[in-house]
């Protein structure tokens, strides 16, 4: 038993030795005794754990395999170390006590705290998506931070003697100023001629439209008059009637009437020369 208890000094001894000197950092790193062998209770930074207990605290651990690193003193595996890849770039490269450590190309955040992936970086007036993109804040919120969800815009003013002077936007959140009470009972009184130009707008508009209509309702007169005109002359125009020449007929009753007529000039003309005889006979007498 004493020269196991002897053997155990020299080897600590030994160990601390070469610990001061640099040389090693392999084995394990604190232990205790039991029975003929001792059981380790952590390895070296850099070692992963062989066995529990034996004969030598040195053979307990050994140093992870390069590309590989232990984070637990006592882990009886080490763990790969990642890399960086795709729109990843490397920050600080993996040792056998630190894994490595990834970040993102310009333009991109990581996606969470280890920075297994990388998202597109929200500016302030944006938030992140469930998709990994961004959008506007909504309407009624804001975001002055980059990469981070918009909040809604506040209600009311911290202080209660503040009101709110103006809305929010994506970027801010509501304005507030402090009011006086004066400023509250007597108004600014707007001025005149801030309400003038819009009437003399409206007083302007409204002419030039009433003279447009003007303008259009004589014109379509005009032309109507110019149209009922036409028609009025086309309707007036002469139109030349072509005589009926009528054959002669042998009715008999054509004839008749032919014959009476000519007897009546017959007889008129009789009688109109009886007249002149017995005129000139008359005439005659006197004489």
């Amino acid at each position: 038993m004493a020269a196991i208890l002897w053997a155990m000094g020299l080897s600590l001894l030994l160990q601390g030795c070469l610990c001061s000197l640099g040389q090693t950092n392999r084995g394990c790193l604190s232990w205790t005794p039991k029975g003929e062998n001792v059981c380790c209770e952590a390895c070296h930074p850099g070692n992963r754990l062989v066995s529990d207990c034996g004969p030598r605290p040195k053979d307990l651990c050994t140093p992870c395999e390069p590309g590989k690193f232990a984070e637990n003193p006592k882990n009886k595996w080490c763990t790969r170390c990642t890399q960086c890849v795709g729109a990843q770039v490397y920050v600080k490269q993996c040792t056998p006590t630190t894994d490595t450590q990834c970040g993102c190309k310009e333009g991109l955040t990581c996606g969470n705290a280890r920075c297994t992936f990388c998202v597109q970086k929200c500016d302030k007036g944006q938030e992140p998506t469930d998709k990994r993109l961004c959008r506007p804040c909504p309407d009624g919120t804001f975001n002055d931070q980059s990469q981070q969800m918009c909040k809604p815009w506040s209600t009311r003013c911290p202080d209660p003697e503040q009101m709110i002077v103006a809305k929010g936007d994506a970027l801010t959140d509501i304005k507030c100023a402090n009011v006086s009470v004066s400023t509250l009972i007597n108004p600014k009184k707007p001025d005149p001629t801030e309400q003038a130009w819009p009437l003399v707008i409206y007083v302007v508009t409204s002419v030039v439209l009433t003279a447009f209509g003007i303008i259009i309702i004589s014109i379509s007169s005009l032309m109507a008059k110019n149209i009922i005109q036409k028609r009025n002359k086309e309707r007036k125009k002469p139109t030349k009637e072509t005589p009926i020449i009528r054959p002669p007929t042998d009715e008999p009753r054509t004839l008749i009437a032919i014959e009476c007529s000519f007897h009546e000039a017959q007889q008129e003309q009789g009688s109109s020369s009886e007249s002149l005889v017995s005129k000139d006979s008359s005439e005659q007498l006197i004489a």
